[in-house]
């Protein structure tokens, strides 16, 4: 999409536009499209929110079904997919599009991939510590492609300049991960074992 960009807009007029899109398609087809742009971009951005919403669903679905949704598990729990998760994400979501301002959404979003990639990157190495055997996938070149992941995160994340907010709230993710595990048994105050087999 860069590359498409700056093919057709100059860098230098295209790091002072608020309207970067819009001027990419008046460059090359006129005035007159530019009316079905904005269009555009909503469609777009409602199939990516319902293909996201679709997999993180299931995120609470799991978490009921290890038990930390106490009172509301049986809401949560489904045999296929929780309607209850889907729609509240989705109140969520639209709740978030109509109050967040862009800038605000992206810091949000770097925040977010920081602790879903850098921490998936943690927790593939230590899977592959504590079970060496029976894995049913490989890293090439193991461990380089978890390691440059996790510096790339890490610098994106400092460079947005929200570096001390952001690590509060892994900070905060942490401590309450580190409560529940304690109240449950579970790693690192537990065996080890049973946390990797479920």
């Amino acid at each position: 999409m860069q590359t498409s960009l700056l093919g057709v807009v100059p860098w230098r007029e295209a790091q002072n536009s608020d309207f970067i899109a819009s001027l990419f398609v008046e460059r090359l087809y006129g005035q007159p499209p530019l009316a079905s742009l904005p269009g555009m971009i909503l469609w777009i951005a409602v199939a990516s929110a319902f293909s996201v919403l679709l997999g993180a669903s299931r995120v609470p679905y799991s978490a009921a079904q290890d038990g930390n949704f106490s009172r509301y598990s049986a809401r949560f729990i489904h045999e296929t997919f929780s309607h209850v998760s889907l729609l509240v994400l989705a109140g969520l979501a639209f709740l978030f599009s109509i109050s967040l301002k862009l800038k605000q959404a992206i810091a949000g979003f770097l925040h977010a991939l920081l602790v879903q990639f850098i921490g998936q990157a943690v927790g593939v190495m230590l899977l592959r510590k504590r079970r060496e055997r029976g894995l049913p996938f490989k890293m090439w070149l193991y461990p380089v492609p978890a390691v440059l992941t996790m510096m790339g995160w890490a610098w994106l994340f400092w460079q947005t300049g929200a570096t001390r907010n952001g690590l509060a709230e892994i900070a905060l993710g942490a401590l309450a991960y580190l409560i529940r595990a304690r109240e449950m048994r579970q790693w690192p105050f537990g065996s080890s074992q049973s946390t990797v087999n479920s």
